[in-house]
């Protein structure tokens, strides 16, 4: 009796691990999802895309003068993901969708040669986006059953593009004299002041980390993915000062690098339904040449001395996803 009631508890123990027929044959009735559309939202905090350059006659200061515009603005956009079996493919693209941009368009000048550390002009604007564009495609595969990680670790490399372009033009500003004793008073910038357009290559390369989280948390379909990448950057911005003698032109060519990561959290909420929350980060340095064009005044001229273009732009994601 004793040995009989001992067999039957270690196999009520051993059921509770394996499935049952029905739900073996529901596992295998599950379809395999191929493709993924989302609808994904954006938010731009703490962002901007700035230039400086430096004084290409003596004393050669550096910088010689820094413009620091507001990248801060709300996008949307969409994304689509084929699923292979052991590599995936994924194209998204986004629009702003706000147009004033919250934070305040810099300007700041260091033009006094005898004493090039002092700032001496410095004005702040506010900074409206036009139309602007980010586009994002990539390749990555599936390389943990080759390392023999456990299951629920998605391992991935990836590579792929990014490209930003970034429309922007600053109005109704105040320009000061920050240097010491100058007692010029602050001098109103109304109307509209600079138009600005930035854009930005990035090639990038680096590694994708999945892990299902459903078991710890027993919610059957929870995931926090994970990427970081290293990108080499192209980058062309071009300034056009609206209220200046003539017409005033800046260009940068330049070229860099840039790192990436980004957090997101999957919840599934039905069988085809997702919903994703996460945060990116991205960190552009790249230096090169600055040209001055201004035609009616007979100016044309290239230097690379101090000429630095940088860019740091943080967002917070919210989309939801339809997988078939």
């Amino acid at each position: 009796m004793q040995r009989f009631t001992l067999l039957l508890i270690i196999s009520l123990i051993l059921s509770s691990f394996t499935p049952a027929a029905a739900d073996l044959a529901e596992i295998k009735e599950v379809p395999v999802k191929h493709w993924s559309v989302s609808w994904q939202t954006k938010y731009f905090f703490s962002s901007h895309t700035s230039y400086e350059f430096g004084n290409p006659f003596p004393p050669y200061q550096v910088p010689l003068s820094r413009l620091e515009f507001p990248l801060n603005t709300l996008w949307t956009g969409a994304a689509v993901r084929r699923n292979f079996s052991r590599f995936s493919a994924e194209l998204e693209a986004f629009r702003n969708i706000s147009s004033n941009s919250t934070g305040v368009f810099m300007d700041s000048d260091w033009d006094d040669g005898a004493s090039p550390q002092i700032k001496t002009i410095y004005s702040e604007s506010s900074c409206r986006m036009e139309p602007s564009y980010i586009v994002h495609g990539a390749i990555d595969l599936k390389i943990s059953d080759w390392l023999n990680l456990p299951a629920g670790i998605d391992l991935r490399p990836v590579v792929g593009l990014r490209w930003q372009r970034f429309s922007l033009v600053t109005h109704d500003g105040v320009q000061s004299y920050p240097a010491p004793g100058d007692t010029t008073p602050p001098l109103d910038l109304p109307g509209d002041g600079i138009n600005f357009e930035q854009t930005y290559w990035h090639y990038f390369a680096g590694l994708r980390a999945g892990f299902a989280l459903g078991k710890p948390f027993r919610l059957s379909r929870l995931s926090l993915n994970l990427q970081l990448d290293w990108a080499y950057v192209d980058a062309s911005n071009e300034d056009y000062h609206l209220l200046r003698a003539g017409k005033r032109i800046t260009c940068e060519k330049t070229s860099g690098d840039a790192w990436h990561a980004s957090a997101n959290l999957q919840i599934g909420l039905t069988q085809n339904l997702n919903a994703n929350i996460g945060a990116e980060y991205v960190r552009i340095m790249t230096t090169g040449s600055h040209r001055l064009v201004n035609e009616p005044f007979g100016i044309d001229f290239s230097f690379t001395n101090g000429v630095k273009v940088w860019s740091e732009q943080t967002n917070v994601m919210m989309s939801l996803e339809y997988t078939f």
